[in-house]
């Protein structure tokens, strides 16, 4: 045990507090400050003294007041229990306080991050006798139906395995093994870890495989590979906390990281009653089983903000290490990027673009490169999938955190307000939108259709076509242009009606599985490339826009279901026969007409 270190308060300006008498304190250690002992860490050090940014509200406290510190980092508490639980930025189990002393946190209150009474059922893997390597698994724990959770030796940790306890129920207080040379240590079913510190892996891998989410213009348009990065920017009233929402619903990955970093505390509100009602599309379970949440509201202490993203990231990395993919929502770090300017201002740091300090872009990159997929230690390929939501003000992506946050990520999808106010969902703009993460995901896409990247091309040449030829029709109108390009502008909304839009109240269009994305998109754009040979050889372009099958193709994300996809081949069969009876009619080639083409 490392001894207590006493001193006193010098100085406190909001969050910040300045303390002398700590010798032997070291950056990062957590302190205890006051006389409601309020959780702080140590960001400054000097000759005489220490700068401590509190976590909680520390109105009331005084110069002279008590600080002490048992000179050890901020950490998390990492073992069964985990899961389903909501935590504040520091790791305080909300719910558990909210039972002993109501919906307010008062100063200075305590709770054990993980029950430590409760009783889990251990099967062990190893045996005693065996030599261990860092991150070797000792044994098992189901901790929900939905999770496994692998007991695994501490990183640091090494040697012979001296004892290791039987199959059994335990506390995480009990001692279940040691290892040989180390007399003194009790090695139990949980552990801590500092959370500004990236836990080890034995590498980091290719991606192969994207990240499933059910949402069309993301899984096949803008997909991101297990492991990657993604930005959701967007102004107020975009939509990135349903993104958000949808994306922690219905993405294939084992764990889900949900981290509300300084939103509206009604947006969080909603998350809590609404998670724990959802059910896991593909296990049948309630969601929650595979679910942390780490809730710090925008009325909640800023420097708390500030360290939520790591308490979540450094839970997400815990889970890796299993051997699970894991998913980390961030909602929202412009929000985190706002206290760590409050915290610089009030340090006396100089300011750099917009005020925010001149280390934005490190932090941040330290953020997502603790994204990736990885070789862990013991237990196979592990994953993390960063996903983090930008609120630029006023919707200009030209800030700087939205800025810096486009060095570090590889996949952006970016929220339009037109489309938002157009009730357009999810309002993710396919002209400013991008992905990097095309050639690693291609051979997956390949396996299961061999036609996805070029029917993908060519509905991406539409819709980019579709927005040269608005700039026209704003000018001219739509009569005006030649038949081809009417024809364009129809496929477009066809596209957008049929096939970007989705409807998270729809039971067959809330989630939208791989085979259907691209059947639906398959037959938009054989419709199009169909009316192109149509019209060149003098078919009425009205005629095209009037085939019956025009309307059953845009209602067939909302009629088909994921186990329903062959009736999209039957529509398919509809429109080629459609088409050949319009062909059998066809005037000589050159007799087009110009006539405006029918909405969808």
């Amino acid at each position: 045990m490392k001894e207590t270190v006493r001193g006193v308060v010098t100085g406190v300006n909001g969050p910040i507090v300045r303390a002398r008498g700590l010798q032997g304190i070291r950056m990062l250690d957590i302190a205890e400050v006051g006389p409601h002992r309020l959780i702080g860490e140590v960001i400054r050090l000097d000759a005489e003294s220490a700068v401590i940014q509190v976590y909680e509200d520390d109105t009331g406290l005084k110069p002279g007041d008590e600080v002490s510190s048992s000179c050890r980092p901020l950490s998390v508490h990492l073992g069964p229990g985990l899961i389903s639980n909501i935590y504040d930025g520091i790791q305080r189990p909300l719910v558990d306080i909210a039972a002993l002393q109501g919906s307010h946190i008062r100063k200075g209150v305590k709770a054990p991050p993980l029950d430590m009474k409760r009783r889990w059922h251990f099967t062990p893997v190893a045996a005693a006798g065996d030599v261990l390597a860092p991150g070797a698994i000792l044994g098992e724990v189901r901790e929900s139906e939905s999770v496994l959770h692998r007991i695994l030796l501490p990183p640091g940790l090494s040697g012979k395995l001296e004892r290791l306890a039987g199959e059994g129920d335990y506390t995480l207080e009990d001692d279940i093994f040691g290892l040989q040379g180390m007399p003194d240590f009790r090695g139990t079913l949980a552990s801590f870890w500092p959370v500004r510190q990236q836990r080890p892996y034995a590498k980091k891998v290719s991606a192969g495989a994207p990240l499933i989410t059910g949402q069309r213009i993301i899984d096949t348009f803008f997909p991101i590979a297990r492991g990657g990065t993604a930005a959701i920017p967007g102004g107020f009233g975009t939509g990135k906390t349903m993104t958000q929402h949808a994306l922690a619903k219905w993405c294939d990955a084992d764990i889900i990281v949900y981290i509300g970093c300084g939103e509206r505390g009604n947006e969080m509100t909603d998350v809590l009653n609404e998670f724990p009602r959802l059910t896991d599309p593909r296990s049948g379970r309630p969601l929650m089983e595979r679910t942390v949440m780490i809730a710090n509201t925008s009325n909640m202490p800023v420097p708390a903000r500030e360290v939520s993203i790591y308490t979540g990231i450094t839970i997400a990395e815990y889970y890796r290490d299993m051997g699970y993919g894991v998913a980390v929502m961030a909602d929202s770090t412009s929000r985190w990027a706002e206290a760590l300017r409050e915290l610089s201002s009030r340090l006396g740091d100089m300011p750099a673009e917009e005020g925010f300090p001149p280390y934005l872009a490190t932090r941040l990159a330290e953020f997502y490169e603790r994204a990736g997929c990885v070789e862990t230690l013991s237990c196979g390929e592990g994953s993390i999938t960063t996903i983090g939501a930008v609120s630029p003000p006023g919707g200009d992506f030209s800030e700087p955190v939205t800025q810096h946050t486009t060095r570090f990520v590889r996949c952006f999808w970016a929220l339009d307000k037109v489309l938002a106010d157009a009730r357009h969902y999810p309002s993710i703009s396919w002209i400013d939108s991008y992905t990097e993460y095309i050639d690693e995901v291609r051979d997956w896409w390949n396996e299961r259709d061999a036609s996805w990247f070029d029917t993908r091309r060519e509905a991406m040449h539409i819709l980019l076509e579709d927005d040269r030829l608005q700039q026209i029709v704003k000018l001219v109108g739509p009569d005006s242009l030649p038949v081809q390009d009417q024809l364009t502008l129809f496929t477009a909304e066809m596209l957008k009606n049929g096939f970007l839009q989705q409807n998270s109240f729809d039971p067959k269009d809330m989630y939208c599985g791989t085979a259907k994305q691209i059947k639906i998109l398959a037959i938009i754009v054989a419709f199009h490339n169909e009316a192109r040979e149509l019209l060149s050889r003098g078919v009425d372009l009205k005629a095209i826009t009037s085939m019956q099958v025009v309307g059953e193709i845009i209602r067939l994300k909302s009629e088909v279901g994921d186990h329903e996809v062959q009736l999209i081949d039957e529509a398919n069969q509809m429109m080629k026969s459609q088409f050949s009876a319009l062909n059998a009619e066809a005037a000589p080639a050159g007799g087009g007409n110009r006539e405006g083409a029918v909405a969808p």
